[in-house]
């Protein structure tokens, strides 16, 4: 255990269905290994269904709803991905408001498979470069963000620097990104 993260709470922020469960574990994993105290916050407080692709997974417990979070209790904003996920946060607008907070306030922000649905919704990804599953290409472009095909990509040309990766193969890379982000933002 390292402690880059001593210290910083982190919020995932997640629909209660949906979520690509090892999208959500690596991470926090992740964030915890450096000294980290990640926080599972939802549209709602209450059970999480994550998923295998499409096969129900384990369940997890948010404590915090996004209308009732506050930004400024945490260093940043992992969205993890699950097709279903950012689908329903992004018709929510407290979690939406929640995520778009992060960028006003200059903290990070980690992104992941589909999770740049719901900073679309948010009307973050303006001139940001980032990337994403290949589906999600045409709404960032759309959007007017700068879609790229990487392994991980870093986009410091905004208000906070904004961490993104496309797929559970680029998990090793999108954590130890996440928590070197973090670990400098403080």
């Amino acid at each position: 255990m390292t402690n880059e993260l001593t210290g910083m709470k982190v919020a995932f922020l997640v629909a209660p269905e949906g979520v690509e469960q090892v999208e959500l574990t690596q991470p926090w994993e992740a964030v915890q290994n450096a000294g980290g105290s990640p926080v599972l916050v939802s549209t709602e407080v209450g059970k999480v269904q994550a998923y295998h692709h499409l096969t129900a997974a384990d369940v997890f417990q948010a404590d915090v709803a996004a209308a009732d979070a506050e930004v400024a209790d945490y260093a940043g904003l992992v969205l993890p991905g699950g097709v279903a996920n950012p689908d329903n946060l992004r018709t929510d607008a407290a979690a939406v408001a929640f995520a778009k907070a992060f960028f006003a306030a200059g903290k990070p922000v980690t992104v992941i498979c589909h999770g740049p649905w719901t900073l679309v919704e948010a009307d973050v990804v303006r001139g940001r470069t980032l990337t994403s599953w290949p589906s999600v290409r045409t709404d960032i472009i759309n959007a007017g963000g700068n879609w790229v095909d990487e392994e991980v990509a870093v986009c410091t040309g905004g208000p906070n620097t904004l961490v993104s990766s496309r797929k559970p193969d680029d998990l090793p890379a999108f954590c130890a990104k996440t928590v070197e982000v973090l670990a400098n933002s403080s």
